[in-house]
């Protein structure tokens, strides 16, 4: 997080520095307040981000074990899932028009990528 102060960039560490310089320098109690307030602000910012990196850290590491589990649950739930979608085609007497449907969508994955036949070539 950075602050912009007179055309430069500091970051919040650096802003709280020079603000507690400026704090310093000021006698009038408004002037004083406001500062005190933007000081305040940054170091509720600093907390805040520092915490919010600590969530973050803490949820990529859950969604990545909640991925290597599904990486090793997946073949037996996706064979579980055939077999039933197998079974409840056979019972209904559309396997074999699924199989068909299956087969015909494939051969025309396979025509999509062959090369065409070159006009010079006669054979």
């Amino acid at each position: 997080m950075f602050l912009w102060v007179c055309h430069l960039v500091f970051s919040l560490g650096d802003a709280i520095a020079a603000l507690k310089k400026e704090l310093k320098k000021y006698k009038d109690p408004k002037r004083i307040n406001e500062v005190e307030e933007r000081i305040a602000w940054i170091d509720k910012q600093l907390k805040s981000g520092s915490a919010k990196h600590i969530d973050a850290e803490l949820l990529a590491k859950h969604k990545k074990k909640e991925r290597e589990a599904a990486k090793q649950g997946k073949p037996e739930i996706r064979k579980q899932r055939l077999v039933e979608k197998y079974n409840h085609l056979k019972s209904s007497g559309k396997l074999e028009t699924f199989v068909e449907k299956r087969r015909m969508r494939n051969a025309a994955k396979d025509h999509r990528y062959m090369p065409y036949r070159r006009s010079g070539d006669v054979e």
